[in-house]
């Protein structure tokens, strides 16, 4: 039976606080292997952030030259040789979809690994971070500055305006960096510095220089564990076979130091690998302890790993004590049973035959779609008009769209009616019951149009019209189809 709950016990659980203020955390440099691949791809994800703008792509006469460019004025979005309109929007939503399952995929095999090398915060934070270590030290001197309280001192004043300083001009460059995207590099970079930019432009840097200042170089880990969503998301996700940062426990308890893990290996006892050194924790960068087991705060970077490796090596030890691991090796190891890893698993098949899928079709349908679009709206007051000769005549609204660079000569036939006619309000055609109009390159037409047949073989209600515009130059065609009423 359960005892009950006591008054006194009541009043003892509520002593505690609340809120826990925030412990600062100091991670002190480490090398090896996954921090080499941090610096890689933060090198990577940084140099396309800054630079991509100014990639150059050759789209010929009067389009714009800008390699990636959301114009926004004319309604487009350029991506090297692809060019999306407003009614392509359905590609964003793939795109979207694909990044969406990219992320479960990831999760399945190796857990938070967006987390620790490729998110947007961890990529900034590691660079802010990188920034401070360069002008106030390593881990141990910027914990005795702050513990001293000198911030008032010349040297220890000029530091820290330094580093503020810095910080603030990679936040206004990533500011800077996500307008460019938005109109033409180079010259909106003139614009900036003769101050002949649009206000909006100068607006959104200061929006995004102050939030990469203030997520990057002062909340840092807050961001992860307190205002990301995806830590509680890809909890629910995981399962036992994805590999996560781990402590091998099976090989590092019960933990000694080194001299007296010594003393018990000579005596013939039993002593784990960890000798409680804590770099695993000096260099995380959220302040865990990674021997803790899974944890929330921890974001699967793998610097604990070259920390405990480098330590492995001095000490004379077999490396990987933490490593890329799952606990259902470690029960493994433990009854003697060899490891096994899944990453080729049901669930990591689904993921990418997902993203397969989507890909393909959205492939095919950029490869396949048409450069030459028809809407048609019918009239709908009045919906048909009997003419004094006795024929009904139906009113039409044509929008035509023309996605090339060039001005385009387009026909327009009607199918439907019995022996009908077409006639588009406001221009003449040499072509008798065949319109032909020119579009514009990279330009919509509405049209008004008239359809008139013979009441004589068009007696029932309704019939099916298909328009169908067709490009006089190429052969290129599109279709819309609506219906065509009787009075």
């Amino acid at each position: 039976m359960n005892e009950p709950v006591l008054a006194d016990d009541l009043e003892a659980l509520d002593d505690g606080p609340l809120y826990a203020a925030r412990k600062k955390v100091y991670p002190q440099k480490v090398s090896g292997t996954f921090r080499r691949v941090k610096w890689g791809l933060m090198a990577g994800c940084l140099g396309v952030y800054y630079f991509l703008p100014f990639v150059r792509w050759n789209r010929g006469l009067g389009a714009p030259d800008q390699a990636v460019l959301i114009d926004f004025p004319s309604r487009r979005f350029y991506f090297f040789f692809i060019e999306l309109w407003p009614q392509e929007v359905y590609y964003f939503t793939g795109l979207l979809i694909v990044a969406a399952i990219t992320l479960f995929l990831m999760n399945a095999v190796g857990g938070r690994v967006w987390c620790g090398y490729l998110c947007p915060q961890t990529v900034w934070t590691d660079l802010f971070y990188a920034v401070e270590r360069l002008v106030e030290g390593d881990r141990r001197a910027r914990m005795k500055k702050d513990a001293a309280g000198s911030a008032w001192k010349l040297r220890r004043f000029s530091e820290i305006v330094l580093k503020h300083s810095i910080w603030l001009m990679i936040a206004w460059w990533t500011g800077g960096a996500w307008v460019l995207y938005f109109n033409d590099a180079p010259t909106l970079v003139k614009q900036l510095a003769t101050f002949q930019a649009p206000m909006i432009a100068y607006i959104w840097i200061a929006i995004l220089t102050a939030t990469t200042y203030l997520l990057a170089g002062h909340m840092r880990e807050q961001v992860c564990v307190y205002m990301c969503p995806w830590p509680r998301i890809q909890a629910a996700l995981t399962d036992e076979w994805a590999l996560n940062v781990t402590y091998r426990y099976d090989r590092g308890e019960p933990r000694y130091s080194l001299k007296k893990a010594n003393e018990l290996h000579a005596r013939g006892e039993k002593a784990g690998d960890c000798i409680d050194c804590y770099q695993c924790v000096a260099v995380c960068p959220t302040g865990i302890d990674i021997r803790d087991g899974p944890q929330l705060e921890c974001i699967q970077c793998g610097l604990c790993i070259d920390a405990c490796d480098t330590v492995m090596n001095k000490v004379g030890r077999p490396t990987r004590l933490i490593g890329y691991d799952n606990d259902f090796n470690i029960h493994r190891r433990r009854a003697g049973k060899p490891e096994i890893y899944r990453i080729v698993r049901p669930r990591t098949l689904v993921y990418a035959a997902l993203i397969a899928t989507v890909g393909a079709v959205m492939l095919y349908a950029l490869l396949n779609r048409s450069l030459l679009d028809i809407n048609v709206l019918h009239d709908r007051n009045p919906v048909a008009v009997r003419l004094s000769d006795g024929s009904i005549r139906n009113a039409y609204t044509v929008r035509l769209l023309n996605k090339r660079g060039f001005d385009r000569v387009i026909a327009i036939d009607v199918d439907g009616p019995v022996n009908s006619t077409v006639h588009v309000v406001g221009t003449d055609s040499v072509t008798q019951d065949r319109p032909m109009i020119v579009i514009g390159r990279d330009q919509t037409t509405e049209l008004r149009v008239l359809v008139s047949a013979p009441s004589e073989g068009n007696t029932e209600k309704s019939v099916p019209v298909k328009f169908r515009v067709t490009d006089i130059g190429l052969g290129e065609t599109a279709s819309a189809t609506d219906h065509f009423v009787a009075p």
